[in-house]
């Protein structure tokens, strides 16, 4: 083999070794052992309490042993099974009859009770707050008071392999869920370096970003999402090489520049002749 050869095999291998994703960069949780005892534990949120904020679509329910004292306290009719084993609900029209959307401002129209402001509330405070409003006044019992919310999703792009939009059926959703909803990230995704945008109750966004190979980021407030956070993978640096491109002008002028030496080319074999 010449040496010709050799140099060419070396540039080869190069462009190989370059292009190519490190295997110690695509595992998750890389240090979870390291983790002290019951740091886990220790995690301030708790799941599934997401914050109301305008647009939610809510679905409140309000239940008691005694069910037609609930009534006017549902949009949809509770009824209860036969042998005191709980009860069912029943919708009594179209959604926008059922469910519950907070406006702009935070506010909600309950039946009897009017007006609400919920907005910036968590969900265990609203369900604290609805049956504070209703016990002791209209009724002698407190009563059972569900919060869901309808219209919990998650918006998934970049480097998924399945990007899209991951709905909450049951309205709560952590980050490991929706990135095994999405289909995992590609091995050309960075695990370093996830971005969540999140919107608060008062309409202003921030940034997180999550490491992925840090096992840390289970006990992160941002592992438990929010209804309509954004999660964005970035490619690594040798997916976003291997898409480079010459720039236009660029392009033109090597185009200018073979074009003048194959017209010199053809005039030095012509004067030859």
């Amino acid at each position: 083999m010449n040496i010709r050869n050799l140099f060419l095999l070396a540039a080869i291998s190069l462009i190989l070794v370059s292009c190519g994703t490190q295997g110690k960069e695509i595992p998750y949780m890389q240090n979870i052992d390291q983790l002290p005892a019951g740091a886990l534990g220790t995690a301030t949120t708790l799941a599934g309490d997401f914050t109301i904020k305008s647009g939610d679509m809510l679905q409140i329910n309000v239940a008691s042993s005694n069910s037609d004292a609930v009534k006017p306290f549902n949009k949809i009719q509770y009824i209860p099974t036969l042998g005191g084993g709980g009860g069912a609900y029943t919708a009594l029209g179209d959604l926008s009859t059922v469910f519950y959307l907070v406006d702009d401002h935070g506010n909600i129209d309950f039946p009897v009770l009017g007006k609400l402001h919920i907005g910036g509330m968590t969900k265990h405070a609203v369900e604290e707050y609805v049956a504070s409003l209703i016990y002791p006044r209209y009724l002698t019992e407190k009563p059972d008071v569900e919060c869901r919310i309808q219209n919990f999703r998650v918006y998934c792009i970049g480097d998924f392999n399945h990007p899209g939009v991951v709905q909450a059926e049951n309205g709560r959703l952590n980050l490991i869920e929706a990135i095994a909803l999405s289909g995992d990230l590609t091995l050309q995704g960075q695990r370093e370096n996830i971005m969540l945008v999140r919107t608060d109750p008062n309409g202003q966004r921030f940034v997180r970003r999550i490491d992925l190979t840090d096992a840390n980021f289970l006990s992160m407030p941002e592992f438990e999402l929010q209804q309509n956070d954004i999660l964005y993978v970035e490619p690594n640096k040798y997916k976003k090489r291997s898409v480079w491109s010459m720039p236009p002008v660029y392009t033109t002028a090597v185009s200018m520049l073979g074009t003048a030496i194959s017209l010199v080319t053809f005039i030095t074999v012509l004067a030859r002749k």
